[in-house]
């Protein structure tokens, strides 16, 4: 069973909206990395499967940082290796502002 996330609307750092007119952008696969945000962290997934007819990758929680790079096993009611649904619309790009760092 996965954990029910609300996650953060990507805004200016969304995949989908980046890549919408690349018709060579790869659905995610087993293994791969991705990452969305969650009440304000960087929150990577592990892929486990794709499911294309909905958009969405399953896999568990690879790490959880906030801007600056600090890790933690546990945010909300997010925690490492919690296997969750990570829709297409809601992956980000990952960036670290110089400001923030």
């Amino acid at each position: 069973m996965h954990q029910h996330i609300e996650w953060d609307d990507p805004g200016k750092t969304s995949v989908s909206e980046y890549f919408k007119n690349d018709p060579n952008h790869d659905a995610p696969r087993r293994g791969d990395i991705l990452s969305a945000r969650y009440q304000n962290r960087i929150v990577r997934v592990k892929v486990e499967t794709y499911r294309e007819d909905e958009g969405v990758s399953v896999g568990s929680v690879a790490a959880i940082l906030d801007a600056h790079g600090h890790r933690f096993k546990t945010h909300g009611k997010l925690s490492l290796d919690d296997i969750v649904r990570l829709p297409d619309d809601k992956r980000a790009i990952e960036h670290w502002d110089e400001d923030e760092k």
